[in-house]
């Protein structure tokens, strides 16, 4: 499957703001849009500031899309299964992608990253229900309990992580014991508890053209 494998961090500077894809260098001062908050490229600085509905809508879906490491293929499915679900579209959404193992297993703060997430679980050092699992988008229910393998315990990144996570505080829809590296997916986050800086609806709008 096609990644993106340039510098993530332009991808932070092409929406003009953190995305929190690179780990513990976006809490730092080496965090590039620190320095330049503008979109890359020799035209950076001077891109037209007015941007049509449409534009809006397609900026908001692919940062939505880089923020959970996620190709468009995948993205418009779960858009396909929060829409047939009951209640409002944008929340289920993403409640949908919130319960990616990959994701779950970073809101733990057992990895710096959804993308080292997704590496730990390929790797399979993630259990669920006592099981190993080795798919990144493995939908996790509530309820469901998750645990690092013994081996990967004392993986140092996994440590900083984990020792980061202790200071930053983890996702308050889970119940975590980063010490033992599990816990438990108690619920779906409600709509405040997740990032105010995503405009689910004008992923909607944009899709329901």
């Amino acid at each position: 499957m096609a990644r993106y494998l340039e510098a993530k961090c332009r991808l932070c500077r092409r929406e003009g703001e953190k995305l929190y894809i690179k780990g513990s260098k976006c809490y730092s001062d080496k965090c590039p849009i620190e320095r330049r908050p503008y979109a890359p490229g020799m035209h950076g600085q001077n891109r037209r500031t007015k941007v049509s509905d449409y534009g809006l809508q397609l900026r908001e879906k692919q940062k939505v899309k880089r923020i959970y490491g996620l190709q468009e293929k995948q993205f418009l499915s779960y858009f396909k299964d929060a829409d047939r679900m009951p209640g409002v579209t944008g929340l289920n959404l993403l409640q949908l992608i919130e319960s990616r193992l990959d994701n779950v297993l970073y809101r733990m703060g057992l990895a710096s990253s959804r993308t080292e997430a997704r590496q730990i679980v390929r790797h399979k050092l993630v259990k669920v229900n006592g099981k190993i699992a080795n798919i990144p988008s493995y939908r996790v229910s509530t309820g469901t309990r998750l645990e690092l393998v013994d081996d990967a315990k004392e993986h140092l990144r996994i440590n900083a992580a984990a020792e980061a996570a202790g200071n930053r505080g983890t996702a308050e829809w889970m119940d975590v014991d980063l010490p033992t590296r599990q816990g438990t997916f108690r619920e779906l986050p409600a709509r405040d508890q997740l990032d105010q800086g995503i405009r689910e609806q004008l992923i909607v709008e944009l899709y329901s053209k």
